[in-house]
């Protein structure tokens, strides 16, 4: 009943008019109690009008109590007043502030806080309690309907008063809006379904029951799209709904039974009904069904199989889009929820980047230009430039585009992902703080709006009541500065969407003369000195020469490609970006990253997806330029590897590497878990290919770290070692399975043991692995002499064991598509490669002990035991525990270790005077690790502790501790050798064996000389 001529009149003489109508109701005397509704209750008539008495003097203490406060709300909110002089007995309800952890705060410390899931089920509980009750003795479909439009009205009032008085935050208000919006679906759905089902029967499943063939009741899930589906509704929202069903069947138990799609489309119906139907009380909700597959054309409801076909066969980009946002409303945690949840997650979310998807992407950004151009949306604060629809469509662009290999980008919550697209380093965070903030602020803005007359509306108002009211709310003292402020928030907002997939060439204004130049050089036939002249103020002469040279090679070599009108197009547009990169990042070397690059390029010129992502993707040019300018050996494994340019799209992945090596591996293990979720474990090739893949990308992601030296050379190292580990322990669980298959398991085994261990020796023993390193590895096991496995073809144990290390080898050392996973040497082994492939622990010791040289003594302080059976582990750590103890003469040992490195240096050492073999020269890498080796074979008989590390760094630490050399000796051999290995590694990226001489490296090499023979004398270097 709204006021006449509202317009003119002032907010506080509209809210005094609305306070007398309210008063007058109560006057009148006639205020129903809800509860005098409810069917099932017969009162007393002399205890009901006790009652009502009563209610009526409550109600009209509180108001007189609160009436500053209600006459401040309805000079905010029209509806709230139309609503307490309609339904004036659901007063005190209405100022009872809704469930909130934190009803009284007005202010947020962090406007990323997403409502936590705490919050969320606080609301949940209590309108799941609240609507419960009211449903209780409900007997028929009207009278459903009636008990839903007064739950949602009274709460939705509820939820006003204290939006509109700022009693909470914004954040609190969507939680609340979207957990009532949850429970009333869900409400409807459960009273619907049972009187379906006791009409027609139950719709039977067999999909359920934890994998077990029993049939079970079948439900329908709903899934809550877009701002429901991310718990982020808006006050006056309709929902977008879409209803799926596990398989087809038939209903059982009913009169008659009907089809579970006849059953569903049945209950289907009747739910849009119960919520979109307008009676007296008005409406739950506007629902809107266009978002299913086939849209209005489509069934109402699909069961799975359709609907996984539908997605796989035909599903488009907007809907990829909109399935961002789905979250199963009614979600039992059963089978089937999860089932379904399976069918939309790689629709949804795909793990590799289809490059049309940024081209989608591109298309909806321009439709979504034009759609502001054409309606003029310039007062729409949702849909006009800079509005909220700009915000999610930035947020959900990222995570289409790499939800799909990271799960924390596959959040429903926008500020959740915003917060996640910063913490991963895919956006800045002074970026996502900027939208957060101004998407919170927008909300309220939209909030407000239609908490007015609780219509959806977001434009801006014309009544001078309701700018007044916005104001008010919002905190301006006058509506031009709330304009203002508005103006400046979605003018941040639209600066950060246009910077959204944009084409490359629109970052180059037509005054760009150098990527005009860029343009000529590669479209253009020109001449050598034109060329030269055009890059004359970037380049020297000698530069653009070769850069020419570079480019005339390139083409004739394109000349013998077929590659398609759209692989030129693309191309014709790729190149001058790629000079444009180049001359601008590096003047000074543009040669001889151009071939690199080149090289890169002439990789994939059959490929047009990966040329698309370089043009389409400028950050990824960039990093490519910037990992061919600093390492040759990146070059040539992204051009031997192509698939490692996604490894490019995601920056977290190249930057932020710096992680402790317990959390490295625990990363590793729960990245390749997840990679190999979808293979058969049968399927070797597959298997093969996906552990290759694996240790490609993420050695990509180390080098580039190490390249751009946010990672230390130690962690360098340990993140190469523990990646090895990784992909080494699921190697030795997939060969066990595919020997086991075929021959059984040893009988001596328990439970899920093997009975086998592997131990690495060398790099991969000493947490020093590079880029490159082989596996030195030796195989143990445990078995009994006489045991045979239980398989349907029995062999002997020891015969088991040599066949899964063969299977192991044949692993690693395979090159497939991808290459080989590592090269392995087994000739460390008891007897080398005359010994048995796998030996038996005891036999292991009796060679240590009766057979093994000193150098394999000193391969020992080396060795670790890397995965495999807790016993077999405990078993070995004893034997080299004990191997190591044993005494021996310090200068027979001296003399052993010398020969040993002379022997080394005149087999190994690579002769050349103007380059140093940083490993093998003298006052080298095999240096500083032979004087380790010897500090601890000379020293474990008196000093166990000796033994208990493997690598060097930390040897010469305990050195120290034990007293056994100084503090300066042991500081001046570890920086020395964190300075030979870097520029090894430096060497290996820069695809080069060989270092300079330089005056730098004769002083650590002359140091570590130095050290050397005082230990050993000078002749132990001839």
């Amino acid at each position: 009943m709204p006021i006449e001529k509202e317009n003119s009149m002032a907010n506080v003489e509209l809210a005094e008019q609305y306070w007398q109508k309210l008063v007058s109701v109560y006057e009148d005397g006639s205020i129903k109690s809800s509860t005098a509704k409810y069917p099932n209750e017969d009162h007393h008539e002399g205890i009901e009008k006790h009652s009502q008495d009563l209610l009526t003097h409550n109600l009209a203490r509180n108001l007189t109590h609160n009436k500053a406060d209600i006459l401040t709300a309805f000079s905010r909110s029209a509806f709230l007043a139309e609503h307490l002089i309609q339904y004036p007995h659901t007063l005190e309800r209405v100022l009872t502030l809704p469930p909130s952890d934190n009803p009284s705060s007005n202010s947020s410390s962090n406007p990323n806080d997403t409502v936590d899931k705490a919050s969320q089920g606080s609301a949940l509980h209590h309108y799941r309690a609240e609507v419960s009750k009211r449903l209780e003795g409900v007997k028929t479909e009207d009278e459903l309907l009636s008990a839903l439009r007064e739950c949602r009205n009274t709460e939705m009032a509820r939820i006003t008063y204290a939006d509109v008085l700022n009693k909470q935050v914004i954040l609190t208000s969507l939680a609340q809006v979207s957990a009532l919006a949850d429970t009333l679906i869900v409400a409807a759905y459960n009273w619907l379904y049972k009187d379906a089902a006791a009409r027609y029967g139950t719709p039977i499943s067999s999909h359920n029951a934890d994998h077990k063939s029993e049939q079970c009741p079948a439900h329908m899930y709903i899934l809550g799209m877009g701002k429901l589906g991310g718990r982020e509704l808006n006050f006056s929202s309709d929902i977008d709904l879409i209803f799926a069903y596990p398989e087809k069947g038939e209903t059982q138990g009913g009169r008659k039974s009907i089809e579970n799609q006849q059953f569903f489309t049945k209950l289907a119906q009747k739910l849009i009904q119960s919520l979109n139907k307008i009676t007296t009380d008005g409406q739950v909700y506007r629902v809107d069904m266009r978002l299913r597959p086939f849209g209005d054309s489509g069934p109402l409801v699909m069961h799975f199989a359709a609907m996984e076909d539908y997605y796989q066969d035909q599903g488009r980009h907007w809907e990829r889009f909109a399935m961002v946002k789905a979250r199963i409303i009614n979600d039992d945690n059963s089978d089937n929820a999860q089932a379904l949840k399976d069918i939309l997650k790689p629709f949804t979310f795909r793990r590799y980047l289809d490059f049309t998807t940024l081209d989608a992407l591109r298309n909806m950004k321009k439709l979504i230009a034009t759609e502001i151009r054409r309606r003029k949306l310039s007062n729409n604060i949702k849909l006009g430039a800079g509005g909220i629809r700009e915000v999610e469509f930035f947020a959900q662009s990222f995570q289409l585009i790499h939800g799909g290999r990271e799960p924390s980008l596959q959040s429903k919550s926008l500020l959740t992902t915003l917060t996640a697209l910063s913490d991963m380093d895919i956006v800045e965070q002074d970026v996502t703080q900027e939208l957060s903030e101004s998407y919170l602020f927008l909300r309220k803005v939209e909030h407000t709006l239609q908490q007015c007359r609780d219509r959806q509306t977001q434009t801006l108002p014309d009544s001078d009541w309701e700018q007044e009211a916005l104001i008010a709310v919002t905190g301006f003292e006058t509506y031009e500065r709330f304009l203002d402020t508005l103006s400046a928030t979605m003018k941040t907002i639209h600066g950060h969407f246009n910077e959204l997939v944009e084409e490359s060439h629109e970052t180059h204004s037509d005054e760009d003369v150098l990527f005009s130049a860029c343009q000529d050089a590669w479209q253009l036939t020109l001449k050598s000195d034109e060329f030269i002249d055009a890059f004359s103020d970037h380049l020297s002469s000698r530069e653009a020469m070769g850069i020419f040279n570079t480019l005339i090679e390139f083409k004739d070599t394109q000349r013998n490609y077929r590659i398609g009108q759209r692989g030129e197009d693309t191309l014709t547009k790729l190149l001058p970006e790629i000079l444009y990169v180049l001359v601008v990042q590096h003047p000074t070397n543009s040669v001889q990253v151009l071939s690199r690059l080149l090289g890169v390029i002439e990789a994939i010129t059959g490929r047009t997806t990966y040329l698309d992502l370089l043009l389409e993707n400028p950050d990824v040019l960039k990093q490519l330029v910037k990992l061919c300018e600093r390492s040759g050996w990146v070059a040539q494994e992204i051009k031997r590897f192509p698939l490692l340019l996604d490894e490019l799209l995601t920056p977290l992945y190249l930057g932020q590497q710096n992680t402790d090596i317990a959390t490295s591996k625990r990363e590793y293990e729960q990245d390749l878990r997840q990679s190999m979720l979808r293979i058969e474990q049968d399927d070797v090739e597959l298997l093969m290919d996906a552990w290759r893949q694996f240790k490609l990308c993420q050695q990509l992601r180390i080098a580039a770290s190490d390249i751009s030296d946010s990672l230390p050379i130690a962690n360098v190292s340990d993140k190469l070692t523990v990646l090895a580990e990784v992909i080494l322990e699921n190697i030795v669980s997939a060969a066990w399975m595919q020997m086991s298959e075929r021959y059984g398991t040893p009988s001596h085994l328990e439970g899920t043991d093997k009975g086998f261990g592997v131990v690495g020796y060398g790099k991969l023993g000493g947490y020093e692995l590079g880029y490159g390193s082989d596996l030195d590895l030796v195989f143990l096991h445990n078995a009994p002499s006489g045991i045979t496995t239980n398989g349907k073809k029995q062999i002997e144990a020891q015969q088991f064991y040599i066949k899964l290390a063969q299977r192991i080898m044949h692993l690693l050392n395979t090159k497939t598509l991808f290459g080989q996973l590592y090269e392995t040497d087994l000739r460390l082994r008891p007897s080398g490669n005359a010994g048995l492939l796998c030996c038996h622990v005891n036999g292991f010791e009796k060679y240590q002990n009766e057979e093994a040289w000193t150098w394999e003594h000193q391969a020992l302080v080396r060795a670790r035991a890397i995965c495999g059976d807790s016993s077999v582990i405990e078993a070995f750590n004893a034997v080299r525990k004990r191997v190591l103890t044993k005494q021996r003469e310090p200068s027979s040992l001296a003399d052993d270790v010398c020969k040993m490195r002379i022997k080394m240096r005149e087999h190994l050492l690579s002769k050349t005077e103007q380059k140093v073999d940083l490993k093998q020269c003298v006052g080298g890498i095999t240096d500083i690790e032979f004087m380790t080796q010897y500090w601890v074979l000379a020293n474990s008989h008196n000093i166990e502790s000796m033994t208990q590390f493997t690598d060097n760094l930390r040897i010469l630490e305990n050195a120290v501790k034990n007293e056994i050399i100084e503090a300066n000796t042991a500081k001046g051999l570890q920086k020395a050798y964190l300075k030979l290995r870097e520029q090894y590694h430096h060497l290996t990226l820069a695809d080069s064996k060989f270092a300079d001489q330089t005056e730098e490296l004769d002083e650590i090499r002359e140091n570590v000389r130095k050290h050397w023979e005082a230990l050993f004398g000078a002749s132990c270097n001839s």
